[in-house]
């Protein structure tokens, strides 16, 4: 029982990383939190009253953070923003978010009702898209557009994505991590990152291959295919929550 507990806990590990950094705002904060966590709940002294083991992890997680943040509620109270990044990003039903924040599932609704009126209030941005299949930019583009950004440039190569950063100073830089022939978006993003500070979103059909926490990874990651609304939550947490940290 114990070992099927610990193999439980290890396969919810990535997304675990993936909504700790969107929460924290990067890596190291929100892996810091993830070991704290699993750590507690590997010794028993976490109470998770009966969570599937991904779900526990979000709630320790979620109390780990609200032990350490210093700057309250600031643009969107907590549990709002918690419950659109359970529920977008993570992609939980709103009944398993709402057992993570130990509250009802009404109670669950109409806070997140709220959070996503408040997302219309965000300010705008310019965004740089760096993809390298020209349909898939395109659906990127309308729905980054549809979120009330500014499109800058779309970059298709490695290349292209630098000196397109260069040239316009993007707000958000929304990223693929494979552009095929044409380079590596991580690596594009490393090389812009030296001269100009934005913050970073990845798109990836495989989010776990980036979430190992054994190297320096993204902080803001976003899965293939993606609805306007994960775009919409991982846009405002990426803005509001600091600057990519690779």
């Amino acid at each position: 029982m114990i070992d099927r507990a610990h193999q439980d806990l290890v396969r919810a590990l990535p997304y675990a990383r993936r909504f700790a950094r969107a929460l924290s705002g990067n890596q190291r904060t929100g892996d810091g939190l993830v070991a704290s966590a699993l750590k507690k709940l590997m010794s028993g002294n976490a109470v998770a009253e009966d969570l599937p083991a991904r779900a526990a992890l979000y709630q320790v997680l979620v109390h780990e953070f609200q032990g350490t943040t210093t700057d309250g509620d600031v643009g969107m109270p907590l549990k709002q923003r918690v419950l659109l990044l359970l529920t977008s990003l993570e992609e939980l039903p709103l009944a398993a978010a709402a057992a993570v924040l130990d509250i009802t599932e009404d109670d669950a609704a109409v806070a997140l009702s709220a959070a996503r009126e408040g997302l219309k209030s965000i300010a705008q941005t310019s965004v740089l898209i760096i993809e390298d299949e020209p349909i898939i930019a395109m659906d990127i583009q309308d729905l980054v557009e549809r979120c009330g950004h500014r499109i800058v440039g779309v970059a298709h190569t490695e290349a292209d994505a630098v000196r397109l950063a260069t040239e316009t100073k993007p707000g958000l830089i929304l990223a693929d991590i494979n552009l095929g022939a044409g380079g590596d978006g991580m690596q594009a993003v490393v090389r812009i990152l030296r001269h100009h500070d934005a913050p970073v979103i990845f798109v990836t059909a495989y989010p776990e291959r980036l979430l190992t926490g054994e190297t320096h990874e993204p902080s803001f990651v976003i899965t293939k295919p993606f609805e306007p609304m994960m775009l919409a939550v991982a846009t405002y947490q990426a803005v509001t929550g600091g600057m990519q940290n690779i």
